[in-house]
């Protein structure tokens, strides 16, 4: 990794480094991290998937994300949110996610949230995309040492605050950030890496809910 934090690859292009020059992890850079995303069902299992990595690796999350998908119904928060007990003891004792109760019990709980906040506001996407940061409050620059220094945004704070307020569990600051970095809410690309210019472009084409 060059000061930078950009890796070249064979392919000669720059990403960030923290694909570590592994082929899911650089496809999932390259193909999903940062582009902006307002499909419900999509925004839902990332929020969950990011409350299941606490403590762990992304990659191991996205190493199992198909094991999710088939464990917890595609993440159609309506469907989830009609789990019961039985449901929980298939899931805690379903080798392929990770078996955490309290993850499982949170996921149940906040598709039950995502309920009532479709109900709410016509859907999850609206409600998020009301949190994209203005551009006078991002970095000029996202250079390496700007994002290892900030785990955490103000957005993020206020995000997860509101999402808390709403009965939503394991939506901490730090793991709604990694939410906002992966659905486009902003472009956390490193400056030289290949896809920054790219998801500017397809931030700039978005239709926000």
């Amino acid at each position: 990794m060059e000061n930078d934090g950009i890796i070249t690859g064979e392919d000669g292009q720059g990403r960030c480094f923290w694909h570590g020059g592994l082929d899911d992890y650089r496809r999932y850079h390259d193909e999903e991290w940062g582009r902006p995303v307002k499909d419900d069902f999509r925004l839902f299992e990332k929020i969950c998937l990011e409350g299941f990595q606490s403590g762990l690796s992304w990659l191991t999350i996205l190493r199992k994300r198909e094991n999710f998908r088939a464990a917890f119904a595609g993440f159609d928060f309506d469907k989830i949110a009609r789990f019961n007990e039985d449901d929980v003891g298939r899931l805690v004792a379903d080798p392929g996610i990770i078996r955490h109760r309290g993850k499982i019990v949170s996921t149940i709980n906040n598709a039950r949230r995502a309920v009532e906040m479709r109900d709410e506001f016509g859907s999850l996407a609206y409600y998020f995309w009301r949190f994209e940061p203005p551009a006078g409050d991002r970095p000029e620059v996202m250079d390496l040492a700007t994002l290892l220094a900030n785990p955490t945004t103000p957005t993020s704070v206020r995000l997860s605050k509101d999402l808390k307020k709403r009965g939503w569990t394991f939506v901490g600051p730090t793991t709604v950030y990694a939410f906002m970095q992966a659905m486009g809410l902003v472009n956390d690309h490193l400056a030289g890496c290949f896809c920054q210019p790219e998801v500017d472009r397809l931030r700039a084409e978005f239709k926000r809910p």
